[in-house]
């Protein structure tokens, strides 16, 4: 078996969060040999269409270039259904997230925003395996549209699921609440918690978010935490080339 592995996610990838990502980029880029699995949203919140940020696209296209990956990550990461109806929708979608754009989704609809953003990378020549739903929430019609879609490999908070059976493949995933002091502090007990927990784990998974970055508190924890996986002899990896390896030592089908 391959030596254990940790992927470094990045999520909510848009023109407008770059800011807040590329300190922290520039500073794992300097650690060398770490590639980064970037969650890009075609037109974030509506407001940061990709097809009208050539500089940002040809940022995208100089990390693939360096070996790092690309995932779609909903198309505008953001609710834009009719209010909820129930106590469980209304937690969901105005307390848990505003974000869960594909929460509600039929198939059709969901099958029609994942053409959206098939369509835009296959415009630009990014190669795609995977999707990301927007706070890893899915409706059924949404699995049903992955499922025809034609990608490799979806996921959630712990696990990979290669498509279209939806085979679960286990790997946990660190990530932080960090909009207040109080949610830092907890979510990094609850990280350090999971480092100990899943220290045979084949492969984590750090799921970094634009808010996470605005910190200096959480930013140096998740650099620290590189630092440490990389001294613990964890490899980095992309997702997808965790996949393959792994498909090559016939641990997945």
């Amino acid at each position: 078996m391959a030596e254990p592995a940790f992927a470094l996610v990045l999520h909510d990838v848009a023109e407008e969060t770059w800011a807040d990502y590329r300190p922290f980029v520039e500073a794992v880029d300097a650690m060398g040999g770490v590639p980064i699995t970037w969650l890009v949203v075609p037109n974030f919140h509506r407001r940061n269409p990709l097809d009208q940020q050539a500089d940002f696209r040809h940022l995208l296209d100089r990390r693939l270039q360096r070996g790092d990956e690309l995932v779609l990550h909903g198309c505008y990461h953001a609710d834009l259904e009719p209010a909820p109806t129930s106590a469980r929708d209304w937690f969901m979608r105005r307390v848990y997230t505003h974000e869960g754009e594909f929460y509600d989704l039929d198939e059709s609809a969901a099958c029609e925003r994942l053409e959206r953003g098939i369509d835009l990378f296959r415009r630009h020549r990014w190669p795609l395996h995977g999707f990301v739903a927007p706070a890893w929430l899915m409706s059924q019609g949404t699995r049903r549209a992955l499922a025809d879609s034609g990608l490799l490999y979806t996921s959630d908070p712990g696990h990979l699921y290669l498509l279209p059976e939806f085979a679960p493949i286990v790997a946990p995933g660190l990530v932080w609440s960090a909009r207040s002091a109080w949610r830092r502090g907890v979510s990094r007990l609850v990280s350090e918690h999971h480092l100990r927990r899943y220290r045979q784990a084949p492969l984590l998974r750090l799921g970094l978010h634009p808010v996470d970055m605005r910190h200096g508190f959480s930013r140096r924890y998740w650099l620290d935490v590189l630092v440490r996986l990389l001294s613990e002899g964890r490899r980095p990896v992309t997702k997808i080339d965790w996949l393959r390896e792994q498909q090559s030592l016939g641990a997945v089908a």
